[in-house]
């Protein structure tokens, strides 16, 4: 017997409703998510990916540090157009407030005075007084510092928070990134060789 429209309308299955679209940018989010967490729990932050290696520093400009002397001189700031003169250099983020940066503050002396390459500092989304205050009160090891008081640039250079490291080769292309505080151990192991490696890529 045939059943009235109504009735068959009742008895319909509800119709199927596609999530695919909802759940796959949520599955692919979890997985980045998970590969971050990853590589700061296991300690070695610097395992974080960067799409930059490789590729030219950002075109930045950081103003210097207004009255940063050394030697009654003003330390000038830097722009990324001077990142490619055949020099490599190392380029580090760094804050006054960041406690991080002040336990990695004596191994960039270190780097410094071991393989004498010039330390380029960027004072990130701080007060002029106080990053002042830090170089003078744990030393300087940069060659040239230049600030970021509204964080763009350090968006620019896909940095995650403070403090970050990257080493530029001769030609003006980021040749490593190093994510969080630089230890003894990833000074020597890590740091160290990528900047040896990227003056021989450079000669």
């Amino acid at each position: 017997m045939t059943q009235p429209a109504s009735e068959q309308q009742a008895n319909a299955a509800p119709p199927r409703r596609n999530f695919g679209w909802v759940v796959a940018p949520l599955i692919v989010f979890l997985m980045l998510a998970a590969a971050f967490g990853y590589s700061l729990s296991t300690g070695d932050p610097s395992k974080l990916p960067s799409a930059l290696i490789g590729k030219p520093v950002p075109q930045t400009q950081f103003a210097a540090l207004e009255g940063l002397k050394t030697k009654g001189t003003q330390i000038p700031g830097f722009a990324s157009t001077e990142l490619a003169d055949g020099q490599v250099r190392v380029i580090n983020f760094w804050a006054s407030w960041c406690v991080p940066c002040v336990q990695e503050h004596p191994l960039l002396i270190a780097l410094q005075q071991r393989t004498g390459v010039p330390i380029f500092g960027v004072n990130y989304k701080d007060q002029p007084s106080a990053a002042k205050r830090f170089i003078g009160r744990y030393g300087n090891p940069y060659a040239r510092v230049g600030i970021d008081p509204s964080g763009r640039n350090a968006i620019e250079w896909g940095v995650y928070g403070m403090p970050e490291t990257f080493i530029v080769d001769g030609k003006g292309r980021i040749a490593y990134k190093h994510v969080g505080p630089i230890s003894e151990r990833s000074l020597l192991q890590d740091v160290i060789p990528a900047v040896e490696k990227a003056r021989a890529a450079s000669q």
